[in-house]
């Protein structure tokens, strides 16, 4: 105590270089391996039905993350993927009605948040001084440059799924699916350590757009992006898994209605979605970088 009154500010250096040593690390160990090898075995391995592999690799994830079951439909799993994938019981995400409000598709992480530039290009941020263009995001498909005019001025929220959430997202209004685009990618990992790291990083993953709009014609992008160990995305409104083997067609025409609340897919592991809405919407209370939301909690608001 008394070397800590004596020189507070030497000890607040040390902490400040050992957090640094551990953002290198995990920077270093989750970024600096063959990214997609690793994704695609472990797209392979996590669905290995074999009781031991099952039980001995759910026993490392609970020992890594806070992985809470409680609230699964089911009690017991065929596979990691089985767990991964799973789905809730009825009535474990309760979802708000109200009418003025989007909700949440999914459990998350908010991450970067903000107004979208109303520059060309439309830049909004992965992280504290890191922009990127949702001219990169979209593309430059005359469908996402409609889509990028009319979102310009408006909000965008990044919401991060961990590996040990909810993995299952869900519209956050009743919507109509108009059109998918597929982009092949990397598998960088998107936690906050990468994102203060790498450029564009949303913009070099795999994922994919969906270009939606709600009941009374306002547009709604959703953009799911895949992370290193999950690079496969299954919509509810496409026969075939997006997924680093997926090579094409990247243009995907569809035409699915959706209730509030209504599944549209899941990822295989944790990731990413950046929601995308026009003028005229807010943040809910309680949504900032750094809060929990859950599925089916309200996400943006517009005046009633």
């Amino acid at each position: 105590m008394k070397a800590l009154r004596q020189n507070p500010h030497g000890l607040v250096r040390r902490q400040l270089r050992r957090l640094a040593l551990s953002e290198d690390l995990n920077f270093l160990l989750t970024n600096r391996v063959p990214r997609l090898a690793l994704t695609r075995f472990m797209g392979w391995f996590s669905r290995i039905r074999q009781p031991l592999v099952r039980d001995a690799s759910m026993a490392v994830w609970r020992a890594f993350t806070d992985l809470d079951l409680s609230d699964a439909k089911k009690p017991r799993f065929d596979s990691l993927h089985d767990c991964f994938t799973r789905e809730l019981r009825e009535g474990a995400r309760p979802v708000d009605t109200t009418p003025s409000v989007l909700v949440s598709p999914c459990d998350a992480i908010v991450g970067a948040s903000g107004r979208i530039g109303e520059d060309p290009c439309a830049q909004v941020f992965q992280a504290k001084g890191f922009p990127y263009a949702l001219t990169d995001l979209l593309g430059d498909s005359p469908r996402a440059r409609a889509a990028i005019a009319a979102l310009r001025g408006g909000q965008f929220v990044t919401l991060r799924l961990t590996s040990a959430m909810y993995h299952r997202f869900h519209a956050p209004e009743a919507l109509t699916l108009e059109h998918v685009t597929h982009f092949s990618g990397d598998t960088w990992n998107v936690n906050p350590i990468a994102l203060k790291r790498v450029e564009r990083l949303f913009c070099r993953n795999e994922r994919a757009a969906l270009f939606a709009r709600l009941a009374d014609g306002t547009p709604l992008v959703l953009v799911p992006v895949a992370a290193i160990l999950v690079a496969s995305l299954r919509l509810r409104a496409l026969p075939l898994p997006l997924n680093t083997r997926y090579r094409g067609p990247d243009e995907l025409p569809c035409e699915a209605a959706y209730a509030r609340g209504q599944e549209m897919g899941h990822f295989e592991h944790g990731s990413t979605i950046v929601v995308l809405v026009p003028p005229g919407f807010t943040p809910a209370p309680g949504v900032a970088p750094g809060a929990s939301i859950r599925m089916g909690r309200p996400l943006l608001a517009r005046p009633a």
